[in-house]
């Protein structure tokens, strides 16, 4: 199914300054090579070296220089040291954003030390997962993420207090904590560590455990090398053409790979400054960027919505470029007509990812292009929905899809002494791993990394996000995209948001589309609107039969929408205590959930599988 929505292009860069910017990506990318003794730590300090008194990070009224950065995460090394971390260990980091984290995480890089950011808002089990997954030595614990480990009962290893002067935890959350950490880090000297405290760590070794977003279960914890984590910065400098001039906007959680690659590594690179907030906010985001001067803001499409359905003029600002993911095309439209023409780089790919799109040249709607298919290892392969596989030709190898054709985006994985680029560098556990790559593909032997996404393409090789493969659908032998179909009717009148998922009918093949629609404060669901607005932007099949009305979204930290209780769920009256309602054409409306109008409507009650 393709949205109805206008996805015609609004080049605003030449087809030769595309190809000029894809090949200095990509000469880019190969500047690092996996056994090159060259880590994150040596990044900062060359940088503090080189121009120590520019500033790097800002928060509220501080702004902290190169060199102060590096001689504040020296404190930290010196002190990890003396806690008893050695290279190689890993560190569990909970903490929101706020110099101590850049100080905390560069520092344990000093000493070789591989650092698990762990996500802020988790608890109990959760939390446990967390640790058990990454093989934590020791977790370092912001004051402000105190009450999640007071609350998690049966965690055995050491807890290290991070002060927080402006959250302080109440004293009751502080008895799980060891601040001897603490006291340690504020004696401990400002001055570089031995070059020997890392000699044998090279390019390609972890340095970072990221966890995936956790939409569908408890998180995988990924692994990200030195080398990936640099060439990120190598790469996207080049993209966006960052400078030492530069401001970027860190407004999302750093414990996610958005924030903590893309962002930090390219600032880095470049020498520019980061503005660091706390937790995004929709009123002082505007306020932010122009009394900072901000020009690089790294975007989430639910972000930008939140934005634009602000009322208000944000003033005058410098912001150039927005790089990120999940911008449709109507919204990317709004964006530059309200706020002003800028380039927006969309990408695709993910923290695990050994490959990706970007797009460089402002199409809209579009998340990359692939010009010459034999200078990328990505690949897109046909995949039935119904039948959860990949179709295959008659000698058993995957066939690869055309413009139009919906299929899964994958990477063919590259091992070689000297190139970096292909790697797939898995998660922590094998298992896990193992299931995310698919053999034997176009020859026999070969392997690549599934990315779990279905994409398309067009004829000039421009793609598009369709969705992720499970929220994709199947009903009245028709494929329905849950991201398309919100995407159509993201502009329903008062809507904060809408959540667009399959529920199985008793008796019925496929699933049924069902929409969570949370109304902005002072607005109320209309049946009769709503009906209107997917019988104008939507196929018959793709239209939601069951509609709920929730008071909020269930979502992750990072705006991503989880549908796994709300499938579970239903249209089942008795668990779900939100208003329901029923799709009728005969009345051109959703009509209030009853047996009644279930029945008149031909439907079966919600069976629990």
């Amino acid at each position: 199914m393709s949205s109805q929505l206008s996805t015609s292009p609004q080049v605003a860069v030449t087809r030769e300054e595309t190809q000029r910017r894809l090949d200095l990506r990509a000469r880019a990318a190969g500047l690092i090579k996996p056994l090159d003794h060259y880590t994150l730590a040596d990044r900062l300090e060359e940088k503090a070296a080189s121009q120590g008194g520019h500033t790097f990070l800002i928060y509220g009224d501080q702004r902290l220089s190169y060199a102060e950065v590096d001689a504040r995460a020296n404190q930290v090394a010196h002190a990890a040291l003396a806690s008893g971390l050695k290279a190689g260990d890993v560190c569990g980091l909970a903490m929101e954003n706020r110099p101590a984290f850049f100080h905390t995480w560069f520092g344990l890089t000093k000493i070789g030390v591989v650092v698990a950011f762990i996500n802020t808002q988790v608890s109990g089990r959760a939390l446990e997962h967390a640790i058990e997954a990454t093989r934590a030595r020791a977790v370092i614990v912001g004051e402000e993420c105190a009450h999640n480990f007071a609350q998690t009962q049966g965690l055995t290893v050491p807890l290290w207090l991070m002060a927080d002067a402006e959250n302080p935890a109440q004293a009751q959350d502080l008895g799980c904590l060891d601040s001897c950490f603490a006291e340690q880090l504020e004696q401990a000297p400002r001055t570089a560590l031995g070059p020997g405290l890392r000699a044998g760590i090279t390019a390609e070794a972890p340095t970072l455990l990221i966890f995936t977003s956790g939409t569908t279960g408890l998180p995988k914890a990924a692994i990200y090398s030195h080398m990936r984590w640099l060439c990120s910065g190598d790469v996207m400098e080049v993209t966006i053409g960052a400078t030492a001039d530069d401001v970027f906007y860190c407004c999302l959680p750093l414990y996610h790979g958005a924030a903590a690659t893309s962002v930090t590594s390219t600032a880095l690179k470049a020498g520019a400054a980061i503005l660091i907030r706390r937790k995004f906010s929709v009123s002082r985001f505007w306020q932010d960027v122009g009394t900072h001067g901000v020009t690089v803001c790294q975007y989430i499409g639910e972000i930008c919505r939140y934005l634009l359905n602000q009322d208000g003029d944000p003033g005058a600002h410098r912001l150039r470029c927005m790089m990120g993911a999940g911008l449709t095309a109507e919204s990317w439209r709004r964006w530059v007509e309200r706020f002003g023409e800028m380039e927006i780089y969309e990408g695709w790919g993910s923290t695990e990812a050994n490959t990706n799109l970007i797009n460089v040249d402002n199409h809209i709607g579009s998340c990359g292009r692939v010009p010459d298919w034999s200078r990328t290892n990505f690949r897109l392969i046909r995949y039935d929905v119904e039948s959860d596989t990949h179709l295959r030709d008659a000698q058993g190898r995957s066939i690869q899809c055309g413009p139009g054709e919906v299929g899964e985006g994958i990477g063919m994985i590259i091992n070689h002494p000297e190139i970096g680029g292909g790697r797939f560098e898995g998660y922590t556990s094998k298992e896990a791993s193992e299931q995310k790559i698919l053999r034997d593909v176009f020859v026999k032997g070969d392997a690549y990394w599934r990315s779990g996404d279905l994409l398309r393409y067009d004829d000039e090789g421009y793609f598009y996000f369709v969705d992720r493969i499970g929220d994709t659908f199947r009903w009245k032998s028709e494929n329905v995209s849950t991201q398309e179909v919100a995407n159509a009717l993201a502009d329903y009148s008062g809507a904060e948001l809408i959540n667009i998922y399959g529920v199985q009918v008793p008796r019925h093949e496929g699933r049924a589309g069902m929409a969570a629609i949370v109304m902005q404060p002072g607005h109320c669901f209309d049946p009769d609107a709503f009906y209107a607005l997917t019988d104008e932007r939507v196929p018959r099949y793709a239209a939601p039969l069951f509609v709920r009305v929730s008071a909020a979204a269930d979502m992750t930290s990072t705006f991503k929408l989880r549908k796994v209780d709300l499938q579970r769920q239903g249209y089942d009256p008795v668990n779900c205590a939100d208003p329901l309602f029923v799709r009728d054409d005969r009345v051109a409306s959703y009509r209030p959930y009853s047996a009644e109008v279930l029945a008149e409507a031909g439907l079966p009650p919600f069976e629990y599988q």
